[in-house]
C-alpha cells in the first residue's frame, strides 16, 4: 500500500465534503479529499436540481390543463414522456458538469479514489491501495435511500429517487410509499404528468408539519388531486410478471382493494452512509443507529471516553438536518475546525428552514409546533396566529387560493418563534420569515414592514395580525386593511 501522511483527510465529495476542502485549504494545503462512489453530489445528480425539473414540467401541464380556470382553452394536452425525461436528464448533467470542473480545480494529489474505513482513529485504508494517516479527519459520506424489507417482493420494480432519473420515459403507474418530502414531490409531478398514483404512508405523517390543523388541510388538499393515505393500511406486496400488486384497505370505503403497478417508488427515507467505515475502530461513541453522537456547533465526534477529539462529522452523514444549505455550512464548521484543532470555534447555525416543492408549497421555519410546546411546558405556552389563502385576494386572482400558515410566538416577550406553512409560492414567505426569526424580531415588529399590495404577502400580515391578537402582553395590534376587506 501507498503511504500518505497528510493534516486533514475528508472521506466524501458531495456537498459537505467539497465545502469542508475549501474552508481547510485555507488552513493547510495537506488536505486530501476521499470518494468512494460517483461524483456529482447528492443534489446536482438524484436531488434537488432533478427534481425541480421534472417539476417544473408537471407544472406546465398544469396550468395547461387548467388555463380553462382563466377563459383560455388550450385543447388536450399531450405529455411526451420521452422528451420529459430527455430534458430531465439533459439539464441534470449540466448541473452535475458544474459540480465536476469543481471538483477538477482541486488538485489531482489532493484527491483520492476508492472507499475509506478506518484502521485506527487517524488512519484511513482507502480501497486495496492506500493508507492514509491524518491529524484530523471529516466524516462527509451523505446518506442513501432505506425502505423496509417487505418492499423487496417488488424485486426489480422497487425504484428510488435514484433510478427515477435514469428513465428513458414515464410510466403508466407507480405506487409511492412514503409522503415525506421526496415522495410528495415525486408523487405529484408524476401525477400530473399522466402517471396513475396512489401514495401511501405508515405513521400518518405528511411532509415536515407538526401542526394537525396545517396537516389536515395539506391532506384534504392533495386528496382532491390523487389518493393520499398517510396512515394506510397495506396488506400485501407481491410481483406478478411485470406489475407489483399491492392489496390495501381503501381510504375512504373501507374496502379492500387490489391494483397493479408498473414501480414501487420507495421514499420512506434515508440512512446515513456510516455501516461500512469501520467506525469500531474509530474509538466513537455511536447512538443505536451507529451514527457518532457529535457537537452540533463545533461537529466534533464523541470519543467512547466521553471526550471530543480530532474526528468530525458533516452534512447528510449525521442526519441531523439532511438539507443542502445545511450540508453547506456544516462543512464549512468541519472544514474550519478540523484545520485549526486543537484550537475550536463554535460554527454559527441559522435557523431551521425546509421547503417542499408541492403544490401548494409546504415549508417549515424555526421549531416545530410540537417541539414548541415540550420545550416551552404545552400547548397555553405558545401563541398561534394563522391564516387561511381560501379568500387571500392574489390568491385568489391566481387561482391558487389553498392553503392554511400557523406562525408561532412566544406570550410575555412577544418573540416571533417560526412556522408551518401551505399555500402559493410559501418558499417566499418561508425566507422572509427565517430573516425575521434569525433577526429575533418580536410580532409587532414584524407587522411594522412594509406590505404591498396585491401580493400572497399580505396573507402573512394577516396571521401575522392574528398572531398578535393572540398574544398575551400589551394591546393587540387589530387595524385591518379597510378597502380591501376580509383576506387581504
Amino acid at each position: 500500500m501507498e503511504q500518505r501522511d497528510v493534516d486533514i483527510a475528508i472521506i466524501g465529495a458531495g456537498t459537505a465534503g467539497l465545502s469542508a476542502w475549501h474552508t481547510a485549504s485555507k488552513h493547510s494545503e495537506s488536505v486530501v479529499l476521499i470518494e468512494g462512489g460517483e461524483h456529482g453530489t447528492t443534489c446536482a445528480r438524484v436531488g434537488c436540481m432533478p427534481s425541480k425539473l421534472l417539476i417544473a414540467a408537471a407544472e406546465a401541464a398544469h396550468q395547461a390543463r387548467t388555463a380553462a380556470g382563466f377563459g383560455i382553452r388550450v385543447g388536450d394536452v399531450e405529455v411526451d414522456g420521452q422528451a420529459v425525461m430527455a430534458r430531465v436528464k439533459q439539464q441534470r448533467d449540466r448541473f452535475v458538469g458544474g459540480v465536476l470542473d469543481s471538483l477538477q480545480r482541486i488538485p489531482e494529489a489532493n484527491r483520492l479514489q476508492g472507499h475509506a474505513r478506518f484502521e485506527d482513529p487517524h488512519t484511513l485504508l482507502v480501497g486495496d491501495h492506500t493508507r492514509v494517516q491524518a491529524r484530523t479527519i471529516i466524516i462527509a459520506t451523505g446518506s442513501r435511500a432505506t425502505w423496509p424489507s417487505m418492499f423487496d417482493a417488488a424485486g426489480d420494480r422497487l425504484v428510488t429517487n435514484v433510478d427515477i432519473f435514469e428513465w428513458s420515459g414515464l410510466p403508466e403507474s407507480v405506487a409511492v410509499f412514503g409522503p415525506g418530502v421526496i415522495g410528495l414531490e415525486l408523487g405529484q409531478a408524476l401525477h400530473r404528468l399522466g402517471v396513475r398514483l396512489r401514495m401511501f404512508g405508515v405513521s400518518g405523517s405528511l411532509g415536515p408539519f407538526q401542526d394537525d390543523k396545517v396537516r389536515d388541510t395539506a391532506d384534504a388538499t392533495f386528496n382532491e388531486e390523487f389518493y393520499v393515505d398517510p396512515g394506510a393500511r397495506v396488506e400485501k406486496i407481491e410481483r406478478d410478471g411485470d406489475a407489483v400488486v399491492i392489496t390495501f384497505v381503501e381510504r375512504e370505503s373501507g374496502e379492500t382493494l387490489t391494483e397493479r403497478f408498473d414501480y414501487l417508488l420507495a421514499a420512506t427515507g434515508r440512512r446515513p452512509n456510516v455501516d461500512r467505515l469501520d467506525l469500531e475502530n474509530a474509538g466513537l461513541a455511536l447512538d443505536d443507529k451507529g451514527v457518532p453522537h457529535f457537537n452540533r456547533f463545533t461537529l466534533q465526534c464523541q470519543n467512547t471516553d466521553a471526550s471530543f477529539g480530532h474526528i468530525f462529522i458533516a452534512g447528510d452523514a449525521n442526519q441531523e438536518l439532511p438539507l443542502l444549505h445545511e450540508a453547506n455550512g456544516e462543512g464549512r464548521i468541519a472544514g474550519d475546525n478540523a484545520g485549526r484543532f486543537p484550537e475550536l470555534r463554535a460554527g454559527r447555525r441559522n435557523v431551521p428552514l425546509a421547503i417542499v416543492f408541492t403544490d401548494p408549497q409546504m415549508a417549515t421555519v424555526g421549531e416545530g409546533y410540537a417541539e414548541l410546546e415540550k420545550r416551552l411546558g404545552g400547548r397555553d405556552q405558545v401563541a398561534v396566529g394563522e391564516a387561511s389563502f381560501d379568500n387571500q385576494g392574489r390568491a385568489v386572482v391566481l387561482r391558487r387560493n389553498r392553503g392554511l400558515m400557523r406562525l408561532y410566538a412566544e406570550h410575555g416577550s412577544g418573540q416571533f418563534l417560526g412556522a408551518e406553512l401551505f399555500g402559493p409560492q410559501m418558499e417566499h414567505i418561508a425566507h422572509l420569515l427565517a430573516w425575521a426569526l434569525e433577526q429575533k424580531l418580536g410580532v409587532a415588529e414584524m407587522i411594522a414592514m412594509p406590505w404591498y399590495h396585491p401580493v400572497l404577502e399580505e396573507g402573512l400580515r394577516s396571521a401575522l395580525r392574528d398572531l398578535n391578537a393572540n398574544l398575551r402582553l400589551g394591546p393587540a395590534i387589530t387595524d385591518r386593511c379597510m378597502e380591501c376587506g376580509p383576506g387581504d
